[in-house]
Protein backbone atom coordinates (compact mmCIF):
# COMPACT_ATOMS: atom_id res chain seq x y z
CA UNK A 1 0.00 0.00 0.00
CA UNK A 2 1.31 3.46 -0.85
CA UNK A 3 1.45 6.34 1.57
CA UNK A 4 0.24 9.83 0.91
CA UNK A 5 3.86 10.84 0.21
CA UNK A 6 3.79 8.67 -2.93
CA UNK A 7 1.14 10.97 -4.38
CA UNK A 8 2.51 14.45 -3.73
CA UNK A 9 0.34 17.52 -3.79
CA UNK A 10 1.05 19.02 -7.22
CA UNK A 11 1.78 22.71 -7.68
CA UNK A 12 3.10 25.04 -10.36
CA UNK A 13 6.55 24.68 -8.83
CA UNK A 14 6.34 20.90 -8.77
CA UNK A 15 4.55 19.73 -11.93
CA UNK A 16 3.48 16.09 -12.42
CA UNK A 17 6.54 13.91 -13.00
CA UNK A 18 8.95 16.62 -11.86
CA UNK A 19 10.41 19.63 -13.63
CA UNK A 20 13.12 17.68 -15.51
CA UNK A 21 10.67 15.68 -17.63
CA UNK A 22 8.88 18.88 -18.65
CA UNK A 23 12.18 20.46 -19.67
CA UNK A 24 12.87 17.38 -21.82
CA UNK A 25 9.38 17.59 -23.36
CA UNK A 26 9.84 21.28 -24.16
CA UNK A 27 13.23 20.75 -25.84
CA UNK A 28 12.03 17.72 -27.81
CA UNK A 29 8.81 19.33 -29.03
CA UNK A 30 10.68 22.50 -30.04
CA UNK A 31 13.25 20.40 -31.90
CA UNK A 32 10.59 18.55 -33.86
CA UNK A 33 8.66 21.78 -34.54
CA UNK A 34 11.80 23.33 -36.01
CA UNK A 35 12.30 20.27 -38.21
CA UNK A 36 8.68 20.33 -39.36
CA UNK A 37 8.90 24.09 -39.96
CA UNK A 38 11.97 23.55 -42.11
CA UNK A 39 10.16 20.79 -44.02
CA UNK A 40 7.18 23.07 -44.68
CA UNK A 41 9.46 25.93 -45.76
CA UNK A 42 11.32 23.72 -48.25
CA UNK A 43 8.01 22.26 -49.41
CA UNK A 44 6.78 25.79 -50.20
CA UNK A 45 9.75 26.22 -52.57
CA UNK A 46 9.00 22.99 -54.49
CA UNK A 47 5.40 21.92 -53.79
CA UNK A 48 5.12 19.70 -56.88
CA UNK A 49 8.28 17.75 -56.08
CA UNK A 50 7.28 17.31 -52.45
CA UNK A 51 3.75 16.15 -53.37
CA UNK A 52 5.18 13.65 -55.83
CA UNK A 53 7.44 12.18 -53.13
CA UNK A 54 4.70 12.39 -50.49
CA UNK A 55 2.52 10.21 -52.72
CA UNK A 56 5.12 7.43 -52.28
CA UNK A 57 4.31 7.21 -48.55
CA UNK A 58 1.81 4.62 -47.33
CA UNK A 59 -0.97 6.56 -45.60
CA UNK A 60 -2.57 3.35 -44.34
CA UNK A 61 0.55 2.52 -42.33
CA UNK A 62 0.62 6.03 -40.87
CA UNK A 63 -3.08 5.85 -39.98
CA UNK A 64 -2.65 2.55 -38.13
CA UNK A 65 0.47 3.80 -36.40
CA UNK A 66 -1.55 6.77 -35.19
CA UNK A 67 -4.21 4.40 -33.84
CA UNK A 68 -1.51 2.30 -32.11
CA UNK A 69 0.14 5.29 -30.43
CA UNK A 70 -3.11 6.93 -29.34
CA UNK A 71 -4.39 3.60 -27.99
CA UNK A 72 -1.14 3.13 -26.11
CA UNK A 73 -1.37 6.66 -24.69
CA UNK A 74 -4.96 6.04 -23.59
CA UNK A 75 -3.93 2.78 -21.89
CA UNK A 76 -1.04 4.39 -19.99
CA UNK A 77 -3.32 7.23 -18.85
CA UNK A 78 -5.83 4.69 -17.51
CA UNK A 79 -3.00 2.68 -15.96
CA UNK A 80 -1.82 5.74 -14.03
CA UNK A 81 -5.40 6.35 -12.89
CA UNK A 82 -5.75 2.77 -11.61
CA UNK A 83 -2.37 2.99 -9.87
CA UNK A 84 -3.69 6.00 -7.91
CA UNK A 85 -6.70 3.88 -6.93
CA UNK A 86 -4.38 1.05 -5.79
CA UNK A 87 -5.88 -1.36 -8.35
CA UNK A 88 -2.70 -3.17 -9.34
CA UNK A 89 -4.42 -5.75 -11.58
CA UNK A 90 -6.03 -3.09 -13.80
CA UNK A 91 -2.80 -1.09 -13.72
CA UNK A 92 -0.81 -4.12 -14.91
CA UNK A 93 -3.26 -5.05 -17.67
CA UNK A 94 -3.40 -1.51 -19.05
CA UNK A 95 0.36 -1.03 -18.79
CA UNK A 96 0.84 -4.30 -20.70
CA UNK A 97 -1.62 -3.11 -23.37
CA UNK A 98 0.26 0.18 -23.64
CA UNK A 99 3.53 -1.70 -24.21
CA UNK A 100 1.89 -3.99 -26.78
CA UNK A 101 0.54 -1.02 -28.76
CA UNK A 102 4.01 0.57 -28.59
CA UNK A 103 5.53 -2.60 -30.05
CA UNK A 104 2.84 -2.64 -32.75
CA UNK A 105 3.86 0.90 -33.73
CA UNK A 106 7.56 -0.06 -33.84
CA UNK A 107 6.88 -3.19 -35.90
CA UNK A 108 4.70 -1.45 -38.49
CA UNK A 109 7.02 1.56 -38.74
CA UNK A 110 10.02 -0.73 -39.22
CA UNK A 111 8.11 -2.52 -41.99
CA UNK A 112 7.42 0.85 -43.64
CA UNK A 113 11.07 1.88 -43.27
CA UNK A 114 12.18 -1.37 -44.89
CA UNK A 115 9.69 -0.94 -47.73
CA UNK A 116 10.85 2.62 -48.49
CA UNK A 117 14.51 1.64 -48.28
CA UNK A 118 13.99 -1.30 -50.67
CA UNK A 119 12.25 1.02 -53.14
CA UNK A 120 15.35 3.24 -53.16
CA UNK A 121 13.95 6.08 -51.06
CA UNK A 122 16.96 6.57 -48.83
CA UNK A 123 18.33 9.52 -46.89
CA UNK A 124 20.28 10.91 -49.85
CA UNK A 125 17.68 10.40 -52.58
CA UNK A 126 15.86 13.73 -52.35
CA UNK A 127 15.07 16.43 -49.83
CA UNK A 128 11.58 15.13 -48.97
CA UNK A 129 12.88 11.70 -48.03
CA UNK A 130 15.78 13.28 -46.15
CA UNK A 131 13.17 14.97 -43.95
CA UNK A 132 11.13 11.77 -43.79
CA UNK A 133 14.07 9.68 -42.56
CA UNK A 134 15.39 12.28 -40.13
CA UNK A 135 12.05 13.18 -38.55
CA UNK A 136 10.48 9.72 -38.43
CA UNK A 137 13.78 8.04 -37.57
CA UNK A 138 14.35 10.40 -34.65
CA UNK A 139 10.76 9.84 -33.52
CA UNK A 140 11.24 6.06 -33.86
CA UNK A 141 14.19 6.27 -31.45
CA UNK A 142 11.99 8.18 -29.00
CA UNK A 143 9.36 5.44 -29.20
CA UNK A 144 12.02 2.77 -28.60
CA UNK A 145 13.13 4.67 -25.47
CA UNK A 146 9.49 5.13 -24.47
CA UNK A 147 8.75 1.41 -24.76
CA UNK A 148 11.86 0.66 -22.69
CA UNK A 149 10.63 3.12 -20.04
CA UNK A 150 7.21 1.44 -20.03
CA UNK A 151 8.89 -1.94 -19.68
CA UNK A 152 10.96 -0.66 -16.72
CA UNK A 153 7.75 0.62 -15.16
CA UNK A 154 6.21 -2.81 -15.73
CA UNK A 155 9.15 -4.57 -14.07
CA UNK A 156 8.93 -2.27 -11.01
CA UNK A 157 5.14 -1.92 -11.03
CA UNK A 158 4.70 -2.90 -7.38
CA UNK A 159 7.34 -0.52 -6.02
CA UNK A 160 7.59 2.35 -8.51
CA UNK A 161 7.21 5.84 -7.08
CA UNK A 162 4.30 7.86 -8.40
CA UNK A 163 6.67 10.59 -9.62
CA UNK A 164 8.59 8.09 -11.76
CA UNK A 165 5.34 6.61 -13.08
CA UNK A 166 4.14 10.09 -14.04
CA UNK A 167 7.46 10.95 -15.67
CA UNK A 168 7.35 7.77 -17.75
CA UNK A 169 3.76 8.40 -18.81
CA UNK A 170 4.59 12.01 -19.71
CA UNK A 171 7.50 10.86 -21.89
CA UNK A 172 5.16 8.41 -23.62
CA UNK A 173 2.55 11.14 -24.21
CA UNK A 174 5.32 13.30 -25.69
CA UNK A 175 5.91 10.53 -28.27
CA UNK A 176 2.16 10.68 -29.06
CA UNK A 177 2.24 14.46 -29.41
CA UNK A 178 5.26 14.46 -31.70
CA UNK A 179 3.64 11.82 -33.93
CA UNK A 180 0.46 13.92 -34.08
CA UNK A 181 2.62 16.74 -35.47
CA UNK A 182 4.58 14.51 -37.88
CA UNK A 183 1.61 12.56 -39.23
CA UNK A 184 -0.15 15.49 -40.93
CA UNK A 185 3.08 17.28 -41.90
CA UNK A 186 4.48 14.27 -43.73
CA UNK A 187 1.44 12.26 -44.80
CA UNK A 188 -1.62 14.51 -45.03
CA UNK A 189 -0.92 18.19 -45.73
CA UNK A 190 -0.86 18.76 -49.46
Amino acid sequence: MSDEKDFPNQSLWYPPGGILIWMIVLVEVLTFCLGIGSLLYDKSKDPTGFLMMQSKLTKTFAFWNTIFLLSSGFCIALAVFYKTKQKLNYFTILLSASIAFGFAFLFLKFYEFREKWNLGFDLDGNIFFSYYWLLTGFHYLHVVVGVLILFIIYRSRKTISFENLEAGAIFWHMCDLIWLLLYPALYLIQ
